[in-house]
């Protein structure tokens, strides 16, 4: 019986899987809010996988004006969903 269920999560592991793993914004907070007056006047460049998905993009967009930031940029290789138009900052849950 043993051999049948090591066999079930073998068959299972060769699956596709899910494994993309995203700093949580809440952390991201709690480290950053230390170096806020660092960041005053200074430009930020965030290299994304997704900006819909990013929580740097989120928090860093989200909190611009709060530190002071002289720029924010960020870059994705996902094509966009909004060419030429802009993302619906305040729309975000919390």
């Amino acid at each position: 019986m043993a051999k049948s269920s090591s066999n079930k999560n073998l068959r299972s592991a060769k699956n596709p899987k899910k494994d993309e793993f995203y700093t949580q914004f809440v952390d991201i907070e709690k480290e950053l809010k230390h170096y806020k007056n660092q960041f005053r006047g200074k430009v930020v460049y965030c290299n994304c996988d997704d900006p819909f998905e990013s929580n740097f993009f989120k928090y860093f967009a989200a909190d611009f004006n709060a530190m002071g930031l002289r720029k924010f940029i960020a870059t994705s290789y996902v094509k966009s969903l909004i060419i030429g138009g802009q993302l619906p900052l305040f729309e975000m849950e919390g």
